[in-house]
């Protein structure tokens, strides 16, 4: 004699012997798989309670958070910027005194030719005014690679206007070094030189920048420092998607839920 079989329970049977309760929210699929009832729908699967969104907060316009600017506003860094082209540019001055002083004289010598003035290098085959150009731009150099140094310990973030800021900086610099070291040097007016000085009494000419490249010497060197420097020690973003540590107060929640202590 064999036990009568016991039809299973209609879908619709909502008994309490019912392993199964179908989720009360809506449909199983709605919500995210291990996330608390009446979560949000990109709630992160075994981030702890109250951790943000890595898609941002939501607000009344949709989400919000994940395109905040990071650092100071604009108009901060637009003010920063103009600080920074000023002071860089007021270093030229710098440049030119220590090119005036460093730069090589180039020998000049005065000569009357049917009772006119000439003026010709003494000698003529020499690279003095190769090493005035190279002086300048060694100079250039060096204060590229100071005034990057400088503009990125004052901020480590930089930025768009920054990095600008930095480039014209430099440009300005370069041009004023050019004009204080052409003022300090010799006069000018060499024929006016050579009669002061008389026939064939070598003297120095003023200097004089051969090649007007060597003016982004100084923009270009410190772009390059600033970007590398930026690129090896400045801050990095943090990752939306990494959720705490445990080093932070938090478990490590499984598939059934955090694990007992």
């Amino acid at each position: 004699m064999t036990a009568p079989l016991t039809p299973p329970p209609h879908p619709r049977d909502q008994s309490p012997n019912n392993a199964w309760q179908p989720p009360a929210g809506g449909h199983a699929g709605s919500a995210s798989y291990g996330a608390p009832q009446g979560a949000p729908h990109d709630a992160v699967y075994g981030a702890p309670p109250g951790a943000p969104s890595p898609h941002g907060s939501h607000g009344p316009y949709g989400i919000s958070g994940s395109y905040e600017q990071d650092g100071p506003g604009m108009k901060t860094e637009v003010r920063e910027a103009a600080v920074v082209a000023v002071v860089v540019a007021f270093f030229g001055a710098l440049l030119g005194v220590l090119w005036w002083w460093l730069a090589p004289s180039v020998p000049l010598v005065g000569d009357v030719v049917d009772k006119s003035w000439v003026v010709y290098f003494k000698d003529s085959e020499g690279e003095q005014a190769v090493g005035v150009d190279g002086t300048f731009t060694l100079l250039a150099l060096a204060f590229g690679l100071v005034s990057a140094v400088g503009v990125f310990l004052w901020r480590r973030r930089g930025g768009v206007p920054l990095v600008v800021a930095l480039a014209v900086g430099g440009f300005l610099g370069s041009l004023l070094a050019w004009r204080v070291g052409v003022w300090l040097g010799p006069t000018e007016d060499v024929i006016a030189h050579a009669q002061d000085v008389g026939k064939g009494v070598t003297f120095s000419a003023p200097l004089k920048l051969g090649a007007k490249g060597v003016w982004l010497a100084w923009p270009l060197a410190a772009l390059v420092v600033h970007l590398g420097l930026t690129a090896l020690f400045g801050p990095r973003d943090a990752d939306p998607y990494q959720g705490p540590g445990p080093s932070e107060g938090h478990q490590q929640a499984g598939p059934y839920g955090v694990p007992p202590a």
